[in-house]
């Protein structure tokens, strides 16, 4: 669905926010989508300007790049949702009793996972679950 290059990814998020906002029908995955959206009012007017597809994001220079923070918003529900690596989603459940908030777990719980794949990257290695895992458990703490 999302394509192989950093354009058609973009695209499909472009797509997802026209789509919603002209009431036509989504998938299920266009609707997460599109909650994620909702959930970030200022990544709204990015959507709203079709040539914001290239902008290019620094962190050297303190930009967050709306399209990674919506991707890490996805991969850490399909985790959730699919229990990998195994015990997240018992940890996830906890750290909403903890924290009565569900956006702020989930970013909590992104800052973990984008750091397990930097590490990773760092260190030309695949991530290590137990090592996410264990950082994720800490926020029980």
């Amino acid at each position: 669905m999302f394509g192989q290059n950093r354009q058609e990814i973009r695209q499909v998020y472009f797509d997802v926010w026209a789509k919603s906002h002209s009431g036509q029908p989504l998938s299920e995955l266009e609707k997460y989508i599109a909650h994620i959206i909702e959930l970030h009012p200022e990544y709204h007017p990015l959507f709203n300007q079709p040539e914001n597809i290239h902008q290019d994001y620094f962190v050297e220079a303190g930009d967050t790049n709306p399209f990674l923070h919506m991707g890490l918003h996805l991969a850490l529900h399909e985790q959730i949702q699919t229990d990998r690596p195994s015990g997240i989603r018992e940890i996830y459940r906890q750290l909403l009793v903890i924290k009565q908030d569900q956006h702020h777990c989930d970013h909590l719980m992104m800052d973990c996972l984008a750091e397990s794949i930097w590490q990773a990257q760092r260190d030309g290695i695949p991530p290590s679950e137990e090592t996410y895992l264990n950082t994720l458990k800490q926020l029980l703490s």
